[in-house]
This record gives structure tokens, sequence and C-alpha cells, in this order.
């Protein structure tokens, strides 16, 4: 038993490529903690992220659609595995650490807001300090989870989930590889959504990606899965111009015809009031905020902590919140 890591270990030198991270190698956790004799410290990453609150509350908040009507629209939690997969499969075809580049993925949206991005547009309206989910997220596991000891997790784990969305010159190729399954994962999933919504037609979707990607979500996922793996294999991590140049119409039509979309974006208005007026009652009344933010307050303050508490919650608890605090409860005759 207490030769199973170092096996894993020895053995990763025979399926992970010169690109990737050997576990080995690791740059190693901010607080050094002794080896597991069974798992990879990428492999452990895994596990507490898998195994946090903070990721049990992503089946909870919005993807895209708010408070869509059907049990098949993606949360945040199924854009997360998603995402996973496909970056997975990516890093085992380029012979990738693929615990490392799990654990990013598992992690990139951990500390999403309610509501998708139109909460974290309103908390970083909110809040002095301003507020980005990427941050947020590294907050999450560097400091929030387990009642404030954080997760303590590995260095590149950290980096991979801090840069998911814009990327970093220090990223390793895991790291890349999470932040462009990401891109691929949610254009394709977001407009299979819209779809099913009602909000496009398949007539609508422009002709370059139909002809180059596919005519169905699982033919598009696999044409820029397939390219990006071919055009990576020398280490430098991408898609090939051509498909590069097609995903871009893809991303864009997905921002001009979905994500600007006023059908479905028309409840968005509405999340700046709500997260605004619980953020607001907790700054006046932190002593209501669970011991873990009161501990933050204390040290961080009030406003830190009253916009941690409400990044954590999800669509639901954020709604019932907003009816508890300031919408009458009806009045029962006894």
């Amino acid at each position: 038993m207490n030769n199973l890591r170092q096996i894993r270990e020895q053995t990763e030198h025979q399926i992970i490529g010169p690109y990737g991270v050997l576990s080995e190698n690791s740059k190693g956790r901010r607080t050094p903690e002794e080896e597991d004799p069974i798992r990879t410290c990428f492999q452990r990453d895994v596990d507490r992220i898998t195994h946090s609150k903070s990721f049990r509350r992503l089946k909870h908040k919005t993807q895209v659609f708010l408070s869509p009507e059907g049990d098949h629209y993606r949360t945040r939690l199924t854009h997360t595995l998603e995402v996973a997969r496909i970056a997975r499969t990516v890093a085992r075809a380029l012979q990738l650490n693929e615990d490392l580049t799990e654990a990013i993925a598992l992690g990139h949206d951990i500390g999403h807001t309610p509501f998708g991005h139109a909460g974290e547009r309103a908390l970083n309206e909110i809040y002095p300090g301003g507020f980005k989910h990427y941050e947020q997220s590294l907050r999450v596991v560097d400091i929030l989870e387990r009642d404030g000891r954080g997760l303590n997790l590995c260095e590149e784990t950290r980096i991979g989930i801090l840069n998911h969305t814009y990327g970093s010159p220090e990223d390793s190729r895991e790291a890349t590889v999470v932040r462009l399954a990401d891109r691929i994962a949610y254009v394709n999933h977001d407009l299979d959504d819209a779809l099913r919504a009602g909000i496009l037609h398949e007539e609508d979707i422009p002709g370059v990606i139909r002809e180059k990607c596919g005519e169905r979500n699982s033919q598009r996922i696999n044409s820029i899965v397939t390219d990006l793996i071919r055009n990576s294999m020398e280490g430098n991590i991408g898609l090939s111009p051509e498909m590069q140049d097609v995903f871009d119409v893809f991303h864009n039509f997905m921002f001009s015809d979905v994500y600007r979309n006023p059908i479905a974006k028309g409840e968005e208005n509405k999340v700046k009031g709500i997260l605004e007026c619980i953020y607001e009652h907790y700054v006046c009344a932190p002593e209501e905020m669970p011991e873990e933010c009161q501990k933050v307050a204390e040290a961080e303050g009030v406003e830190r902590a009253a916009c941690d508490y409400v990044a954590g919650m999800t669509d639901y608890y954020a709604l019932e919140s907003f009816s508890r605090f300031f919408i009458p409860s009806a009045w029962h005759v006894k």
C-alpha cells in the first residue's frame, strides 16, 4: 500500500510526454503536507475539489439561462463536468498530466456567483474591491473552503484555476488545455441549450460552422477537439488557423445571438437589485452570516465577508434570502 503512489509516479514517466507536468515535480503546496501513500498530489487536488461544499453548490447555479423550465439545461456544475471531460480527452491524447488537467477543470468555476455572469457583473459593481469569478475561485480554494482553512492545493492547480479565463505565460500546458476546453464547452453546450429553448433555430447557425464543424452538438465538439489535438502535438497548444477562424465566428455568433439576446437575458436586469439588497443587508448585519464569514469580516472587513457570502450562494438561496428579507410574509389568522 505504501508504494502505490510511487508506482503511479513511476508510471507517469511512461505515459506523460515531454510537455506534461510530472506529479513528482510539482512545486508543492503553500502549507507542506505529508504525501499520501496511494494518490499523487494532483489526484488529491481532484478529490479535495470534488468533495468541497462550493463544488456541490454549482449544481444550483446558473450557466446561461436563469431559472429555465426543464431538466436538460446546463447548470454551472454540468458545464464544469463537460469542461473536465473535454480537457481530459485532450490531455490524454497529448500525453499531458490528466489528473492536473482534471483538477484545474473541476475548480475553474468554483467561485462563480449565483445567476451566472449576470451575478458576476452585479457583484463587480456592488463590491468596492471589484469582483472577478476567476479570482474568487482561487480565493475559495485558498481561503474560504473547509471553514477558512482552504483546500491547500498544489501551485500548478491554483495557477491554472486563476488563469483559466485569459491565460498567462507561466501556465502549464495542462492549464492551457483547460482554458481552451472551457471555451469549446460553453459555446457548444450554450448553443445546444439555446436551440432547445427555441431562442435559435438550426438555420440561424452560420453556414461556416455547420460546414466545418457539423450539424449536431457532438459533431461540432468532436471537430474542434480533433483539430486542437492534431494541431498541438508539438507542444504549442492551440487550434489550427483555419479552425480558429471558424471558432471566432462561432464565439462571436454566440455573443451576438445568445449571450446578448433580449429573450434569453430578459430577467437579468433584476439580478443586480436582488444581490445588492442581500449584500447591503449582511453589511449592516454581519452577525447573521455564518461563523466562518464573521471571521472573514473580522480579518478583512464586513464588505469582503458579505461579498464572499453572496458569491457563494446558489440561485435558489439568493432568491429565498431576498424574499425572507424584503418581501412581507403572509399573515395567518389563528
